[in-house]
């Protein structure tokens, strides 16, 4: 297929999110653990990634981005071992040639609330409408969530997972169920109507300290697959389901608990998986009664607690009171995304 000239300006968005069960959306471990139904839970966040391509020099591209020095390449030979390289990635993948990628996130970089694979989902969507006049429905969220995904296994070398694309695809509050010969179950663990005081319950904080979760993702991955971490994996699934249906219950409590299990399961398989900042956080929810964990795979990044509505009063309290110590961290927005990738025609 010759390259692809853009003609056209397009916008698309999507939501970030925090999640619990993560890792079992990688096939290295839910295809070995199908027999004890691996699931990954998800909240999308309001924290959008807005990506816009545009025209630009015949035989070039262009990708800008808050936080990265913005990087130009020949159409032909586009870097994908550059910081950026997923993102020159998708763009290959469309074999799109004249194109400046400009890529704004409310969320912090390399905060592990999926920002990377987000942006992808986001610009995915928008070539899709470009090129093939896809418009928003379910189609773009499906198409835009596993392009995104494969372009970014290939480009990292290794097999990843998909859970960040698909809360960017699909927003809400879910839970995937991974499964080896259909396409991953969704199950909406709370609709809109019956979640618009969620937030009160949920607090998201950055500890200032961006994540690096390649080295702590390959331990999990390579334990497992070694066979001398096996039995932690089986537990993790068994509470991310129990997790989902306390969520729905709004037993903030019992969520709590299970959330802290979860959390203390793969401290004990890496302790580097909570910083120090992180590990304040932690200790300071779990004496107010409330649930924490880090986000994505941890080693910075961001945590988000889950509690009661006083409880988690006190938690915001204190979490200020430490990240106002840190030099970048920062309570951010807990409200929920709705409403999954779109494109802003």
């Amino acid at each position: 297929m010759r390259q692809r000239i853009l003609t056209t300006c397009v916008e698309a968005s999507a939501p970030c999110r925090v999640d619990l069960g993560g890792t079992l959306d990688l096939a290295s471990l839910y295809l070995p653990l199908q027999h004890v139904d691996p699931a990954t839970f998800n909240i999308a966040l309001d924290m959008r990634t807005k990506v816009k391509i545009s025209p630009w020099e015949k035989g070039g591209v262009k990708i800008a981005s808050r936080g990265f020095t913005p990087c130009e390449a020949p159409s032909k030979a586009l870097p994908f071992s550059h910081p950026m390289g997923l993102m020159f990635g998708v763009v290959s993948f469309f074999g799109a040639d004249g194109v400046l990628v400009e890529i704004d996130s409310a969320s912090p970089p390399r905060s592990a609330l999926g920002g990377s694979s987000v942006a992808a989902v986001a610009l995915v969507a928008a070539f899709l409408n470009a090129f093939e006049g896809v418009n928003n429905g379910l189609e773009l969220q499906t198409r835009s969530a596993c392009i995104a995904q494969a372009v970014e296994s290939a480009v990292a070398g290794v097999v990843c997972g998909i859970q960040d694309q698909m809360a960017a695809a699909h927003a809400g509050i879910s839970l995937w169920r991974w499964r080896a010969e259909m396409e991953p179950l969704r199950v909406e663990v709370l609709s809109e109507p019956n979640a618009t005081d969620l937030s009160d319950h949920l607090a998201v904080a950055y500890c200032g300290i961006p994540h690096d979760s390649l080295d702590i993702n390959g331990r999990w991955v390579r334990g497992f697959l070694s066979g001398e971490q096996r039995e932690p994996w089986y537990d993790i699934a068994e509470i991310t389901h129990e997790f989902a249906a306390a969520f729905k219950c709004k037993a903030w409590d019992k969520a709590a608990l299970l959330m802290n299990r979860e959390t203390d399961i793969r401290c004990n398989l890496t302790p580097d998986v909570l910083d120090p900042v992180g590990q304040q956080l932690v200790a300071a929810a779990r004496e107010e009664g409330c649930g924490a964990r880090f986000t994505g795979a941890g080693g910075g990044g961001c945590l988000w607690a889950l509690g009661e509505d006083e409880p988690m009063v006190r938690t915001r309290h204190q979490w200020q009171e430490i990240l106002a110590k840190t030099d970048e961290g920062r309570l951010l927005s807990s409200q929920i995304a709705w409403k999954g990738v779109v494109l802003h025609l």
